[in-house]
């Protein structure tokens, strides 16, 4: 694995997508007309190949990529005890070579040819592997997947092994020990299912049982789970499904079949009585979960829990927020989940502390809700909100192909039910739930005596006995063992086939009288229509002494008008289907919605009314200040939020407003008044400073209708320059934030860079996917994939309106960071030093125009991007000129580039960690005066 984000009531859907929604589980595909209203009835075909693996078509050409997507029907629910952890372990050897294609070679080649959500993943059930390439590449896709599944053991060796058992444990490390609440949410599961059940450590396992995995036992596992009859492979996208068939029966039809896998029973002792853990660690709000153990997936009882759980903790509109957020604020957060397994589901509600509050006055709440649930059961009003926010998630799932879109659901229904096309019948089996369903699922399961309470609070963090990394092997490989015959053509690549014609979007525009700016794209593949608003109001635009205001005004925006509460517009939103999202970034403010075709006058009536009647409530500033002071709190307890906020105030100074983070100072948060707030408002959203970006199934003339009735009246006014303050950069070399007994470093180095606009940023993209952007980079293949010291570090340009900058970020071992630190340096003047060589250079630029396509999937990727173009001055073609910018660059423009922003002696260091043990390794280095700084970016 890669370390690396809507419909209206049911009688409405039915009416838009006709009464009958069956979709038939073979190759008898809806005719075309059907599945043209019903865009829930994905027409594909499935089949079996003669050595059991099932195969699953979707033939869809509105982007020239294609989505291959590929399961194997093993996870932690296999796994034996003393070998926890062991399936997504192998996971990550499965990237490693085979027989056919040497270690790193795959990725590169993919990554040159354009692929995106290029990954694998492993979950309670299953692995899968998935990349989204373009469609003249389907050929190298099934080339790497097969051989994976064909010739891995051909080559498997203790080296291998050896090195993924480094990614692991650094990845344990980065997303169980060193984040905050990790350990609470692993003792969750250690306290809901006995030691002997496969869920019980939950999927990444122990350290110990990850470095007590032998060779033998790899072997062992890829023979038993790994054969095609173990597997189905989902291939999406734009396709002929004849010539495909073709391809999937030279590069996986010769293989072997398996033995039969039969599927894992195992029973789960009840809970009889509530079992409370309290778990400490370096957090500084508390939390609470409460777990429970539920019926299976698609099992009668799931779905009215998953309902149960959209009423409890679903957002603004539900009942937790409105009690423990919204009313009592005595919660910084809250959410509920049923998290639907194969063996047993798991419900769990999860509530931070706002500061000043306990734990236990949450708990207290959260049962009153519950208690109240049960005695009353949901309204009719809650459970149409609730179907029609799972409704939206179903639509938006067939939106995108690759990742964790249509392929991967496709997959995902053919595993738990048979059917790639369940998508029709589980909207069906969610409208069949009653009131009556949900108010007996939650009485029958969520009971006091019956559950789990894990309670995080302040304190250290006990990681348990230190398990040594040992040296590295100097056995001598060990033989593989074949179970395929070889085929020698499968030792060349394949090439490419012709490249598919495309044309990015570019948008059109339109202006109204009162310089509203309107940027529209039809999209009409699905009756989904995305709106952004967006406005030059950004951080950019904060006074000095108010950082963070530009925020606080875009968060109190969806907290009332001058007709609607903070509660009426949750729940106007979660009615509509709709979503809808506040907020600010360096160069700009926006109020975003997705919505329903048939919705999106009413849900653009409200982000009307957000930006030119916002009231900014008395009681609601006092909420958000609460709240934004809350958040800065945990904001203090993320290694790479503190580095960034570190990084910001050394590159940039007090005196520029880039030199805070987004949310502001603790200082700032507590002394902005409701003037203050409203003044920023009316200095800086007007018409003339705005832009609405849409794209969907809506044409420009029935927009045009619709913005003129909601913004025409929407008086334009003067908007004052920003007048940034100096930047004045901190003089020290290296900076360190002290976290005391921390297993990782969070590394980030970083410097001053260029404006989005800069004419440099094709040479500088092509620059950085050789350095650090990719994950075959020349960076992270070295200290991950080589040294084992890191789960990934990359690099990136942070582009901005004015002077941006250039990270390079992740996290390392603590005992290695000094090392890790000089092997970026190293790599850093590798960079510098000569050119890079045809093939190198020829990757990088590739990797940057073959992957245009599939970054415009959905119709919230291309508003993101349009609005882009207006928002730093770039001309509404800006997109489809780009893959030519790209070819242009020239490797002599990659090294200058590489010279300007790779040069040690302008890379300033962060380091946030465990600072007895990692200074004196920084020390030995020589780089120049260290400086501590606390996790809020001031000097110690």
């Amino acid at each position: 694995m890669k370390p690396t984000n809507l419909l209206a009531l049911p009688a409405l859907v039915a009416a838009l997508y006709g009464s009958t929604l069956a979709l038939p589980a073979h190759a008898d595909a809806p005719p075309p007309s059907a599945a043209a209203n019903n865009p829930l009835a994905i027409p594909f075909e499935k089949y079996t190949l003669p050595n059991g693996l099932e195969v699953i078509l979707v033939e869809n050409h509105k982007l020239p990529i294609v989505a291959v997507n590929i399961w194997y029907h093993v996870g932690p629910a296999n796994e034996a005890p003393g070998l926890t952890g062991f399936a997504h372990l192998f996971e990550h050897m499965m990237f490693a070579a085979t027989k056919h294609v040497p270690r790193g070679l795959a990725d590169k080649l993919l990554e040159g040819a354009g692929a995106t959500d290029s990954n694998g993943s492993t979950d309670f059930d299953r692995t899968n592997y998935f990349d989204t390439v373009p469609s003249n590449q389907l050929e190298l896709a099934l080339w790497t997947h097969s051989d994976r599944m064909g010739y891995l053991l051909d080559v498997l060796d203790q080296t291998a092994l050896s090195n993924q058992q480094d990614v692991v444990r650094n990845e344990r490390r980065q997303s169980v020990e060193n984040r905050p609440y990790g350990l609470a949410t692993e003792a969750l599961f250690h306290n809901l299912f006995p030691k002997t059940h496969p869920y019980y450590a939950s999927v990444i396992g122990s350290h110990a049982d990850i470095q007590n995995a032998k060779l033998s036992d790899v072997r062992e596992f890829f023979e038993r789970y790994y054969g095609p009859n173990n597997a189905s492979l989902v291939i999406a996208g734009d396709i002929d499904k004849a010539k495909t068939k073709k391809l999937v029966a030279r590069y996986f039809g010769t293989f072997k079949r398996g033995a039969d896998v039969p599927k894992p029973s195992v029973a789960t002792p009840p809970l009889t009585q509530e079992r409370r853990v309290t778990v400490q660690d370096q957090v500084e709000l508390p939390r609470v979960y409460l777990g429970w153990l539920t019926p299976q997936a698609f099992q009668p009882g799931d779905a009215a829990l998953s309902i149960a759980a959209q009423i409890l903790g679903g957002g603004k509109s539900s009942r937790l927020y409105k009690s423990l957020v919204y009313d009592k604020q005595i919660a910084q957060d809250m959410s509920a989940t049923q998290n639907s397994l194969a063996l047993q589901s798991v419900f769990d509600i999860e509530s931070t502390a706002r500061p000043g509050h306990t734990t236990q006055e949450l708990e207290a709440a959260i049962d009153a809700e519950l208690a109240d649930l049960v005695a009353k059961g949901p309204t009719e009003r809650e459970m149409e909100r609730a179907r029609n926010v799972i409704e939206t998630a179903m639509l938006g799932s067939v939106e995108k192909l690759g990742g964790n879109g249509l392929a991967n659901q496709m997959n995902q229904y053919n595993q738990y039910t048979g059917d790639p096309g369940y998508l029709p019948k589980d909207l069906a089996r969610y409208r069949a739930v009653t009131a009556a369903d949900v108010q007996q699922a939650v009485r029958q399961y969520l009971r006091k005596d019956a559950r789990v309470v894990v309670e995080a609070v302040p304190g250290k963090k006990d990681l348990g006995a230190e398990v040594p990394t040992p040296a590295p092997s100097k056995a001598k490989p060990q033989p593989g063992k074949a179970l395929n015959a070889d085929e020698k053509w499968r030792y060349a690549p394949p090439k490419a086939g012709p490249a598919p014609s495309f044309t990015l979007p570019k948008g059109q525009s339109f202006t109204l009288p009162n310089g509203l700016t309107v940027i529209h794209h039809y999209n009409p593949a699905l009756p989904l229509v995305s709106a952004e608003l967006v406005l030059k109001a950004g951080s950019e635009a904060n006074p000095v002494a108010k950082p963070g205001l530009a925020g606080y005004t875009a968060q109190l925006l969806e907290e009332g008008t001058v007709s609607r509460n903070a509660l009426q517009i949750a729940d106007e939103v979660a009615q509509l289907g709709a979503q809808l999202d506040t907020g600010s970034s360096p160069d700009e403010a926006q109020i975003g919605v997705v919505a329903l075709k048939a919705n999106f006058g009413k849900a653009l009536d409200i982000v009307a009314d957000l930006a030119q009647h916002p009231a900014f409530p008395d009681a609601e500033v006092e909420r958000q200040r609460a709240s934004r002071l809350g958040e800065l709190a945990q904001l203090r307890d993320i290694p790479g939020a503190v580095a960034g906020t570190v990084s910001a105030a050394v590159l940039y100074g007090p005196q520029h407003p880039y030199g805070y983070p987004e949310i502001g100072t603790e200082a700032s948060i507590k002394a902005t008044a409701r003037a203050e707030l409203l003044d920023f408002w009316k200095r800086y959203y007007v018409p003339n400073n705005a832009a609405l970006v849409v794209s969907g199934d809506i044409q420009q003339d029935e927009l045009k209708a619709l913005v003129q009735e909601r913004f025409g009246a929407w008086a334009r006014a003067d908007v004052p320059a920003t007048q940034a303050g100096a930047i004045k950069p901190a003089d020290a070399k290296v900076y360190l934030v002290d976290k005391p007994g921390s297993p990782q470093t969070y590394l980030r180095l970083a410097t001053q860079g260029p404006a989005r606009n800069t004419p440099d940023y094709p040479a500088l993209q092509v620059m950085n996917a050789a350095f650090g952007g990719l994950f075959t980079s020349r960076l992270n293949t070295n200290l991950r994939e080589v040294k084992g010291y890191s789960y990934g570090i990359y690099s990136r340009f942070l582009y901005r309106r004015g002077p941006g900058s250039f990270v390079v970020a992740g996290s390392v071992r603590t005992d290695v960071t000094g090392p890790a630190l000089d092997e970026a340096f190293k790599e850093a003047n590798g960079m510098r030093a000569k050119p890079l060589g045809a093939k190198e250079l020829a990757y990088a630029k590739n990797s940057q125009i073959l992957s245009l396509p599939g970054l415009f999937e959905t119709n919230q990727a291309i508003g993101g991007s349009l609005a882009n173009t207006w928002v730093y001055g770039l001309p509404l073609d800006y997109y489809s000129t780009l893959p030519q910018q790209f070819g242009g660059v020239t490797a002599g423009q990659v090294q200058d580039a590489a010279k300007r922003y790779l040069d040690p002696a302008r890379l300033v260091v962060i380091g946030v960690g465990d600072k007895k043990v990692i200074q004196p390794q920084i020390d030995k280095l020589k780089l120049g005066p260290v400086q501590e700084r606390d996790a809020d970016g001031q000097v110690r």
